[in-house]
């Protein structure tokens, strides 16, 4: 009973300190409400406004029509430009798709033949090129086939593909990407809050004041844990309903306890790993190039970023034995797709695992530098 107290008490001196660091508290709720907004709809997959014009060679009312066929919000108004003008603005940048349509394209098209159509694409936008190109060859086809039905019969498809997007219908990539700010959030913060802590008591002198007291190295460190773990925890939630539902209108598929329960394990290994890293660093210049190091490989391995799947076979088998795969992988299944314990149970039990592993372990060696200061 007296442990429990003196790790109540301790983390009620930790909450007090944070609180009276001014610029750590704004910090955070920065962290957790206006960087998740700028980070969700800063930069988008999606084609939004893209700018295209059209080289029409052949004048006729099929390219009159493939010229109107495109719009906001996905395109600009398109320009009629000239073919002599293609590659010089493509050069200065005026435009990231060209169109050129080609002479006699409507009476070759009439004739059974095949005429092609030239796409020219800036490719320095690699995503928006990338993904432009398909909505143009899409509309494309479409506005031309509907065209020629209208004096044409055409026969049947041998193949009606139907595609359905399951989880995200619109493709809105605020959706993924604002949840994955959010994780990237608690690895970091958690971190820092915790290994700061451990710091900032080196450095001010009052860890010298607990070793006098008859404090054991297993209750400072859960104070740290319970403490840090219960702010990060609270503007989690305040973020996850303001900002994600609220705001970007993001729809939480499966059981909001459940997730909670996973970041909960989360939180214990994040919150041992900045233990560890205050522990190791002899100054606060010194563990933020740590947490550069450490906590960036996290968020690049954790298949937020890219996924997993894209990654080299052996750094697959390695990023099995972090845990930040596994939250994103767990918070996938449950914000998403709605699964429930019977699907994330594997992931639950891997973060726990490392968890506590890796906690027993910074708390070897936090215990080992107290002896060392006593």
């Amino acid at each position: 009973m007296n442990s429990l107290l003196n790790i109540l008490w301790l983390g009620l001196k930790e909450l007090r300190s944070l609180v009276s660091d001014a610029v750590l508290v704004v910090f955070v709720v920065y962290a957790f409400t206006l960087a998740i907004y700028v980070q969700a709809t800063g930069t988008s997959s999606e084609v939004n406004n893209a700018s295209i014009a059209f080289a029409d060679e052949d004048g006729s009312a099929l390219s009159k029509e493939l010229l109107n066929a495109f719009y906001p919000p996905r395109f600009k108004l398109p320009e009629l430009i000239s073919p002599d003008e293609v590659q010089a603005d493509m050069d200065r940048g005026r435009f990231m798709f060209v169109v050129v349509i080609p002479p006699r394209f409507e009476h070759d098209l009439r004739a059974g033949r095949n005429p092609d159509i030239q796409v020219n694409i800036d490719a320095t936008a690699m995503q928006q090129a990338g993904i432009g190109s398909g909505y143009i060859k899409n509309i494309i086809n479409d506005r031309i086939s509907s065209f020629l039905k209208r004096t044409e019969e055409a026969g049947p498809k041998p193949v009606n593909l139907i595609v359905r997007k399951l989880f995200n219908p619109n493709g809105v990539s605020s959706w993924f990407k604002s949840v994955v700010a959010i994780i990237n959030q608690i690895t970091l913060l958690t971190v820092v809050l915790t290994g700061a802590a451990v710091i900032r008591e080196r450095e001010h002198g009052t860890l010298e004041h607990l070793l006098v007291m008859p404090l054991t190295s297993f209750e400072i460190a859960m104070a740290k844990v319970w403490a840090n773990g219960l702010v990060i925890l609270v503007a989690t939630a305040a973020s996850l309903l303001l900002v994600v539902h609220m705001v970007l209108k993001v729809p939480f598929a499966g059981s909001v306890v459940l997730w909670f329960v996973g970041v909960v394990l989360y939180l214990f290994f994040a919150t041992a790993l900045g233990i560890f890293l205050g522990t190791i660093s002899r100054s606060m210049a010194q563990f933020a190039l740590l947490i550069i190091l450490v906590v960036l490989v996290l968020m690049l391995l954790s298949g937020g970023s890219t996924p997993v799947e894209s990654q080299p076979k052996w750094l697959q088998y390695v990023t099995y034995l972090l845990p930040a795969r596994h939250f994103v992988s767990f918070s996938q299944v449950i914000i998403y797709r709605g699964g429930g314990l019977g699907a994330v149970w594997r992931q639950f039990l891997m973060v726990a695992a490392v968890g506590v592993g890796f906690f027993v372990y910074s708390l070897a060696l936090f215990r080992k530098s107290i002896a060392v200061s006593k």
